[in-house]
């Protein structure tokens, strides 16, 4: 994990996880949070999926855990994974497709390899994010929406490929249903391709997924793996050098500070430690046709 900040005008910070190694070769960078950033927005959590590579005969096990306080956001690049949840959604995503599972007062999910998809093995690459829940909303009944590639809003120029996932963002708006004002988009870049970043919303972000960015008109390149975080009201031009990925994430951040323990985030502790309870005593819903679980962390 290395964190610092930049000599680049209008760059606040950049964030370059470390890489960690969840077994069978699966591994993770963990963009945020750090302590010397919680949130962007109302991103309080950012993972890359892979790269992974699987033989036939494996896989993805992640098995039932809960959530509170919060929407996950799923977006795969490449691969396959199977959600199931506690409401009895049951749903494949594909590379481009949304998942936007919003816990709210408590659900429980598992993310899985498909029995066809493990007994061919294939790669699988993806980010999954985390977004909290204003106050007034933390508790609101947990939901599920599955949105397909061509759904989201693009735009294209000179170059540069625009997909909004969530939000609003250069006039067009995502049809997920979300809770606060926020950004996160796709953006795949050409060589020598810009975009132009604009002061829309309060807190934003770009995590490189592939090739490397830089500002223009200034010294610096930020490259693969690393978290840019901008100053609010920062104007600038992004261009790419090599063909380039950026997820840009971001929005106004929320009035109070977040907690988080393990996979609950609460703007009260107290909650968190009746979630603890909750999950010990197996009172969150069960997810049909799973019976195992993740324990709760120590």
């Amino acid at each position: 994990m290395s964190v610092h900040s930049s000599d680049v005008e209008g760059v606040d910070l950049v964030i370059l996880p470390s890489v960690r190694d969840l077994g069978d070769g699966f591994k993770v960078r963990r963009a945020l949070p750090v302590a010397q950033r919680r949130m962007v927005g109302p991103f309080i959590f950012f993972d890359q999926m892979g790269e992974a590579v699987f033989k036939s005969g494996e896989g993805l096990d992640v098995r039932p855990h809960p959530h509170i306080g919060l929407s996950t956001l799923t977006y795969l690049i490449e691969g396959e994974i199977l959600h199931r949840d506690s409401l009895g959604s049951v749903q494949p995503i594909l590379p481009g497709e949304v998942n936007w599972m919003t816990a709210g007062s408590g659900i429980v999910h598992s993310e899985r390899t498909s029995p066809e998809n493990r007994a061919r093995g294939g790669k699988l690459f993806g980010l999954q994010t985390w977004v909290a829940l204003p106050r007034e909303h933390e508790e609101i009944g947990a939901s599920f929406a599955h949105h397909k590639a061509d759904e989201m809003p693009v735009s294209e120029d000179a170059g540069t490929r625009f997909t909004l996932i969530a939000g609003t963002s250069d006039g067009m708006t995502s049809p997920l249903k979300t809770y606060s004002d926020m950004i996160y988009a796709d953006i795949v870049m050409l060589d020598g391709a810009r975009y132009q970043l604009k002061a829309e919303h309060v807190e934003r972000a770009v995590y490189v997924v592939s090739g490397a960015v830089e500002v223009v008109g200034q010294n610096g390149t930020f490259g693969e793996g690393e978290l840019v975080v901008f100053q609010p009201g920062a104007e600038l031009v992004l261009r790419a050098k090599g063909h380039t990925r950026l997820m840009l994430l971001g929005g106004e951040p929320l009035p109070e500070q977040r907690h988080i323990f393990w996979n609950f985030v609460s703007s009260s502790k107290d909650r968190l430690e009746q979630a603890k309870d909750d999950w010990k005593a197996q009172r969150f819903p069960a997810v049909p046709g799973e019976p195992d679980f993740i324990p709760l962390p120590a």
